[in-house]
């Protein structure tokens, strides 16, 4: 029995921004069906990476996604081929409704399911089926945060990637975030989580990365990351 290609392959990765290189020659990969955690701190990285992947930056190197070499290939092709992004900052279209930004997520679609695929939306995330014909600018950000994973599972994506889906929102709404998260994960959809709040990432995925300076620096399955006396200092706040 063959083994599927990885979702994701990255090999020697590498995102300039001028004459600074921010992204140094990494590898990582998210295997088909797996939450993958990408942590570091603030600059190490790991936005870039995400951007790079989804086809928003140069960059130089390898990506393959589900054993297609996606060099060229612009952010819309990518989102035809099942990799989505929620970047951070959500990057919702603020003059359309939520209605509209739904709408926009199934774009690339023509199968007949995309209207099955609303309604599924609006029983995952209730308060989006109340605040339809609203402009997404006037959500709350906790709302609006709920529309961007919306309207990227609206493309149904084969991969999803996460960036800092935690910011900004209260615990309570973090944790529902988090819930989707792993009801995604558990659907089979490939992710690739970047947060600030590393325990919080850790705990949900199987393995993680850590960024530093552009670099990954440790590699491992998510339960052994977190009881690394490393990890525990730099990023949860505890002594080793």
């Amino acid at each position: 029995m063959s083994v599927p290609a990885p979702a994701l392959h990255i090999a020697d990765l590498r995102v300039s921004y001028g004459a600074i290189e921010a992204v140094k020659s990494i590898g990582l990969e998210v295997r088909a069906g797996e939450l993958v955690a990408l942590i570091g701190a603030n600059g190490a990285g790991k936005t870039t990476s995400l951007k790079a992947i989804a086809g928003l930056l140069p960059w130089s190197g390898s990506i393959e996604l589900h054993g297609e070499a996606i060099r060229g290939m612009p952010a819309h092709r990518l989102l035809g081929r099942g990799l989505a992004l929620v970047p951070e900052g959500r990057g919702l279209f603020a003059r359309m409704t939520v209605a509209e930004n739904l709408q926009m997520g199934a774009f690339t679609r023509r199968d007949v399911q995309v209207a099955e695929d609303y309604d599924k939306m609006y029983e995952r995330f209730p308060r989006l089926k109340e605040r339809a014909h609203q402009l997404a600018g006037t959500l709350s950000g906790g709302e609006q945060q709920m529309l961007a994973m919306a309207r990227a599972l609206m493309s149904r994506p084969r991969l999803l990637l996460l960036d800092e889906p935690s910011m900004g929102l209260s615990p309570i709404l973090v944790d529902r975030i988090f819930s989707v998260i792993r009801e995604v994960s558990g659907q089979g959809i490939s992710i690739l989580l970047v947060e600030q709040n590393a325990r919080l990432a850790l705990e949900i995925a199987h393995r993680g990365y850590v960024m530093e300076s552009g670099q990954v620096c440790l590699t491992g399955p998510a339960s052994d990351l977190l009881h690394d006396a490393r990890v525990r200092e730099a990023y949860l706040g505890e002594s080793a």
